[in-house]
């Protein structure tokens, strides 16, 4: 008879397994090596796909859209609505940031969806793991975001408005606005790597204990729908928040 102990620490280990970041090879230049891990490789892969994308759908432009054509510049004139509504006549100097770090998103966050699924004793020859499971990587997002807030703050309103902005709308909400730079990136990053873990970490556990039917339905939702939204809202809040800076 199997010792349950036994079996939750098998469980465990593959599930610890499986949240690892593994380092796929290590570059040296000189004295110097740079651990490749396969967050990295797969962010590679993210680029890729969306480079070669990018030049499939525009390398046949033409001035009466047709085919393809007409969805891009239909999803494109949606986003620039979409900013030029939010943001208002400054919208067009965070269109371009805004669309690729939405596109960035929903490419990674659903990558792992085109995986393979194991099961019954089948290992993939491959696994593809988003690479926002990373705090690394959504920290860095968040980072990028909350200095183009900054950036443009000190633009749009000089460095004497934006000073002023602290002490608004009374002196008192001072430290309360300062702690926002801090608040609003952390809750950027964790919110994203917390949604794209939980949801890998569930699908981990159906792929060990349910191997059969369930995973490829629940894979519909955690890898695609679920990496779809959390895109949108990542997108959402830094454009609320670069709003917030311009108005």
């Amino acid at each position: 008879m199997a010792n349950p102990t036994n079996e939750a620490m098998g469980l465990g280990e593959r599930i610890k397994e499986a949240l690892s970041i593994k380092t796929i090879f290590t570059a040296h230049f000189g004295s110097l090596s740079i651990p490749i891990t396969e967050t990295v490789v797969t962010t590679w892969i993210v680029m890729a796909i969306i480079i070669a994308g990018a030049l499939l759908v525009t390398r046949k432009m033409r001035e009466v859209p047709a085919g393809p054509q007409i969805a891009l510049e239909s999803i494109v004139d949606g986003l620039n609505s979409f900013f030029k509504n939010q943001i208002g006549h400054h919208w067009h100097a965070f269109a371009s940031y805004l669309g690729t770090i939405g596109i960035f998103l929903a490419v990674a966050n659903v990558i792992s969806f085109f995986s393979p699924i194991a099961g019954f004793g089948f290992t993939p020859p491959f696994s593809m793991k988003p690479p926002t499971r990373d705090i690394n990587v959504t920290a860095a997002l968040a980072v990028m975001t909350i200095l183009i807030v900054i950036v443009s703050s000190l633009r749009y309103k000089g460095l004497v408005g934006w000073l002023k902005s602290f002490v608004h709308p009374v002196p008192f909400m001072l430290p309360f606005n300062a702690l926002e730079y801090v608040i609003k990136p952390l809750s950027l990053c964790l919110r994203l790597f917390g949604n794209i873990l939980g949801a890998f970490i569930i699908m981990e556990l159906l792929e060990m204990l349910i191997p059969v039917f369930v995973p490829p339905i629940a894979s519909l939702y955690f890898d695609f729908f679920d990496g779809l939204i959390q895109a949108v809202v990542f997108v959402f809040l830094s454009t609320l928040y670069i709003t917030e800076a311009v108005e």
